[in-house]
């Protein structure tokens, strides 16, 4: 018998870090119901602040103005911080210097696609560890093509796209189509194009969504051999 299929649609934005819990917690879920049906995850683009420049800005002053200063920022991600542990995720708040605009970011990702899913999967953790971990900027050039490098993206294509408009509006698209769905917060987990599960949940609150959408399928399969 061929294991029933979801498909979950991941809207993100790689500079935030809720998003990166809610990474591992889906990784968490998944192996959960790894035997009982296939699942195919695919990485939607996000902006949390479109208006950033490319270059970025002071993290600590970006922080300060968003959250009403210094105790509200140190607050808010001290909570960040702890569900980080929880996950094993060593967050490295102190060595991130700027806040930049992750478009370019989430054209990489697009790009990594077409390498397959998994690579799309890969490229969305090498972006997440050097942003949250290792400190680099988004809006770096350097940055991404590393990690399109590491992906097997060809480093003169990447360059070339990087430097112009490949892609751009599609992924300005991308993000007003989720808007325009109501996504406005993320995560978001979009599951067959119909069930939202919005913010970083549980594992278990994850494997019980896919469990009871597979699960409706066969009610209304049912009620359509009945009716």
């Amino acid at each position: 018998m061929t294991a029933p299929s979801l498909t979950i649609d991941v809207v993100s934005d790689v500079m935030c870090p809720w998003c990166y819990i809610g990474k591992r917690r889906l990784e968490d879920a998944l192996a959960e119901v790894r035997n009982e049906f296939d699942v195919e995850v695919r990485w939607r683009p996000y902006q949390l602040d479109p208006t950033l420049p490319k270059e970025g800005k002071d993290r600590k002053q970006y922080l300060e103005d968003k959250f009403g200063g210094a105790t509200g920022a140190a607050q808010a991600y001290a909570t960040v911080r702890a569900a980080g542990e929880e996950e094993e995720i060593p967050f490295a708040f102190d060595k991130i210097k700027v806040s930049a605009n992750t478009l370019d970011a989430h054209r990489l990702i697009r790009w990594a696609g077409s390498l397959g899913l998994p690579a799309q999967h890969q490229m969305v953790e090498l972006l997440f560890k050097a942003y949250f971990e290792d400190g680099k900027s988004l809006g770096d050039d350097a940055v991404l093509i590393e990690a399109a490098e590491q992906v097997g993206l060809e480093t003169p294509v990447v360059e070339r796209l990087l430097s112009g408009d490949a892609d751009r509006d599609t992924v300005a698209a991308e993000i007003d189509q989720a808007r325009q769905m109501g996504v406005t917060g993320v995560p978001c987990f979009i599951i067959d194009m119909q069930y939202a599960v919005v913010g970083a949940q549980s594992a278990e609150a994850l494997a019980d969504a896919m469990r009871k959408i597979v699960a409706s399928r066969g009610k209304e399969a049912a009620g359509n051999d009945n009716g």
